[in-house]
């Protein structure tokens, strides 16, 4: 079944869309939906537009409410398990053990959770990702694919889409469909997240420190937060693993300067670690008084495999024993996840993912885009770890049967050509936790993402999905 949000005919209108397009990138620079070159990633002075489609994407109105009004049960799940060490420690365990990244998250989790946490005050700024499960022809049913709570990107740059995506609507003499489209603001609303735990942090002069990559091609998106901070007055830096260091009172430092909050746009990945240097000011970053974003339980709640058990009957009752109504809610979005785990439970999982391929999807440990593992290639891995505990860095998910839709991608120097699409919608959640007391606990925004179906996997930072707009149907 196909949702289209803008009639054939202009879809098929060659000289329209060439101006359409046109028109699209002009307003895009207009109104800053940027990032750097590859040519010149660390460089402002060449720019180009972040890539983005031509027209907004259909969605149901009831799926994207839906996406919406779960975000701050999930905001509260994950809080609640970044605090249950013995969930944690049963969930990751063996994933612990078989994923080197994983186990060295899990070795800062455990050393500083039996040093005590100096911090009491937690920030976390989340993006849960979903699809819509098309099957036959029945309703759209959202599925969630993975939430993010380390460096949950593009809340920046969706914040100045909807104006680019209503003004190409308008030119096209559609101007009953831009009305659909709503107000988006999530860099407002994560500065929010920031400027409160920075306020509860109690010093003026500490700074807000976001901890950024080596190449740095997606600033724009970092930038709209940060502009935001220093509007509020709040001192804010960028730095990359270096030079921190602790006082005797376990206060955090950089260049002399005090650090309230450290963002985390840095280490979601093996090679954000390059030495052991890394590592050492990742253990240093988390036993000090800074409010870490996220802190390392945190981290570890958004883990593929903290994913798959919270799928398993009962599990979600552990965090919400009175709220079954939070709890139904919160279940309705998961799609079928299996263990890989050794034994004749994971045993049983590999045998189906071998018999019917195509129809799951292997995920490792890792954020980023571009590290899921699909058809043939599941049995070529599951082979490869046959027998062994590696296969306990995986989990295997149902694979979301998605409806497709037809737009244009716009992207620097590719061709303007119509394109079978799909598209994976994001909420945004801010919640900020001072001891027991919840004094923060927001939906701040969305972020639709869409790419050509002939690619399986990889977002916009990986050159695969570019930005979009949900229009309302």
């Amino acid at each position: 079944m196909e949702l289209q949000a803008v009639p054939e005919e202009v879809l098929a209108d060659a000289a329209l869309i060439r101006y359409l397009a046109d028109v699209a990138r002009d307003t895009a620079l207009l109104n800053g939906v940027l990032m750097r070159t590859e040519e010149e990633p660390n460089s402002s002075e060449l720019v180009t537009y972040a890539p983005f489609t031509l027209f907004p994407t259909a969605v149901p109105r009831g799926v994207f409410e839906q996406a919406l009004a779960v975000q701050t049960h999930y905001n509260l799940l994950v809080d609640k398990i970044s605090q249950d060490t013995q969930f944690l420690e049963e969930a990751l365990a063996s994933t612990a053990e078989s994923d080197d990244f994983t186990g060295r998250l899990f070795n800062i989790y455990r050393q500083t959770t039996k040093e005590g946490r100096s911090q009491p005050i937690v920030l976390g700024l989340n993006r849960s990702d979903y699809m819509l499960d098309q099957r036959e022809d029945g309703p759209a049913a959202l599925k969630q694919i993975e939430i993010n709570t380390i460096a949950a990107s593009f809340g920046g740059l969706a914040s100045h889409t909807p104006h680019l995506h209503r003004h190409v609507l308008n030119v096209a003499g559609l101007r009953d469909h831009s009305r659909r489209i709503l107000d988006n603001n999530p860099a407002a609303g994560l500065a929010r997240g920031l400027a409160k735990a920075w306020e509860l942090y109690g010093s003026e002069r500490a700074v807000v420190m976001f901890l950024v990559e080596d190449v740095q091609r997606n600033i724009m998106d970092h930038r709209r937060v940060e502009n935001e901070l220093w509007s509020r007055n709040i001192p804010t830096i960028r730095r990359r693993f270096e030079d921190v260091s602790l006082d005797q009172d376990k206060r955090l430092f950089v260049d002399g300067q005090e650090v309230a909050v450290v963002y985390f746009r840095n280490g979601y990945m093996p090679q954000n670690y390059p030495t052991e240097q890394s590592w050492e000011a990742r253990l240093l970053m988390e036993r000090s008084l800074a409010i870490k974003c996220p802190d390392i339980g945190t981290h570890l709640a958004g883990t593929k495999k903290v994913q798959q058990v919270l799928a398993r009957p009962g599990v979600l009752e552990r965090f919400f024993p009175d709220r079954p109504q939070v709890v139904q809610q919160i279940r309705d979005t998961f799609a079928g996840l299996y263990t890989l785990d050794q034994g004749p439970e994971g045993d049983q999982t590999v045998a189906m993912a071998m018999a019917n391929p195509d129809q799951f999807v292997l995920k490792p440990q890792r954020e980023g885009g571009g590290n899921n593992i699909y058809g043939s290639e599941i049995c070529q891995v599951l082979e490869g770890v046959k027998g062994n505990s590696k296969r306990m860095a995986y989990i295997l998910m149902d694979k979301i049967q998605a409806g497709a839709s037809q737009n244009y991608l716009l992207r620097r120097g590719a061709p303007l050509q119509l394109s079978k699409c799909l598209s994976e919608l994001g909420v945004f959640g801010v919640y900020v936790r001072q001891g027991t007391d919840m004094v923060m606990n927001e939906c701040v925004g969305h972020l639709l993402r869409t790419k050509s179906s002939e690619h399986a996997d990889g977002g916009v930072a990986a050159g695969v999905a570019v930005l979009d707009n949900p229009l309302l149907v």
